[in-house]
């Protein structure tokens, strides 16, 4: 038992001699010095549509305080047809999923200022849409104290696995979705402009995502819009072919994402569109599809590194 004590007393002593010389060799440890946490802010703003007063999301990440200097990347985000409210009370519905799920309640310490706008209901709530009219404030997932919430199950799925014929000729396609996020394009331009001026904004990084109908809404904006962004990438929502012209032409990366099993949004739609801006001349798109799932692909895109590191590989402007 002595030598046993004595040998704890020695490895004690040489573990403290270590690790006095460490810090004299390398830098002082700043022990009073706190990383500034994360902030989800409300920035007001007065409706382009429709004259209504609204508020949109704006996540600015960790540290963003402690680096002056610095000019953080942006990740406009556009969310998918459950989420619409009147951008008040209702705006916490954008916090279901996405990338400000993702670093506001599931505190991944992602490095982008988010901007998460609400789309307008535009009569969606008078449509009988069960998961709009049956969803519930206090489903809404709240950013814990410590730790993180358990996330929602995801969409279960009797779909067999099979390969669906892409549809070729989309010329009896409509282009857009009724009532989405195309009659937003001037609020969601003022949003980016009022970001960019208000905060530390590195304009060369800006993107653009969106899920489901913001999916939809991703590839609208892109092609008006193809100069302002650096990348996009559009979750479970199609581009029409006669979108692809002006992202061609300024060779906006892409990577389209899909569900193989889901039914909500079709993906025979998905290759038309992609083949277009290959036809173009536009080789610079990614093409993921998730065949185990559904709709909810979104969940394992937006919850992975892979997409938010392949973003930050682009800018506007070459170093």
């Amino acid at each position: 038992m002595k030598k046993i004590k004595y040998l704890l007393i020695i490895f004690t002593l040489l573990l403290t001699a270590c690790a006095h010389n460490s810090v004299q060799q390398g830098e002082q440890p700043d022990l009073t010095k706190v990383v500034s946490e994360e902030q989800l802010l409300r920035e007001a703003y007065q409706s382009s549509v429709d004259n209504s007063q609204r508020e949109y999301f704006i996540y600015l990440p960790r540290a963003y305080h402690d680096k002056p200097e610095k000019k953080w990347p942006v990740i406009l985000f556009l969310h998918g047809n459950g989420e619409r409210g009147n951008g008040q009370n209702e705006l916490d519905f954008v916090l279901m999923q996405g990338p400000l799920y993702e670093a506001w309640v599931q505190k991944k310490d992602l490095p982008f200022i988010i901007i998460s706008p609400q789309l307008h209901m535009f009569g969606w709530d008078k449509k009988g849409i069960a998961y709009i009219d049956n969803r519930l404030k206090d489903n809404i997932p709240k950013r814990l104290s410590y730790g993180v919430p358990k996330r929602s199950a995801t969409f279960k799925t009797q779909v067999d696995f099979k390969r669906i014929s892409s549809l070729t000729d989309m010329s009896e396609v409509a282009p857009l979705l009724p009532q989405g996020w195309e009659l937003l394009e001037t609020d969601l331009i003022n949003m980016l402009d009022t970001v960019q001026n208000k905060y530390r904004v590195n304009t060369d990084k800006t993107y653009l995502s969106g899920l489901s109908y913001g999916g939809f809404g991703t590839w609208y904006i892109a092609s008006k819009y193809p100069e302002r962004f650096a990348a996009i990438a559009p979750v479970v929502g199609w581009g029409h072919p006669s979108l692809m012209p002006s992202i061609a032409q300024y060779k906006l990366p892409v990577w389209q994402f899909a569900g193989g099993r889901d039914t909500s949004v079709n993906i025979k739609y998905f290759y038309a569109g992609l083949n277009t801006l290959e036809e173009l001349g536009h080789d610079n798109i990614r093409f993921t599809v998730h065949e185990d799932k559904g709709h909810d692909a979104w969940t394992r895109v937006y919850s992975s590194d892979d997409l938010y590191q392949w973003l930050l590989s682009f800018q506007l402007s070459q170093p």
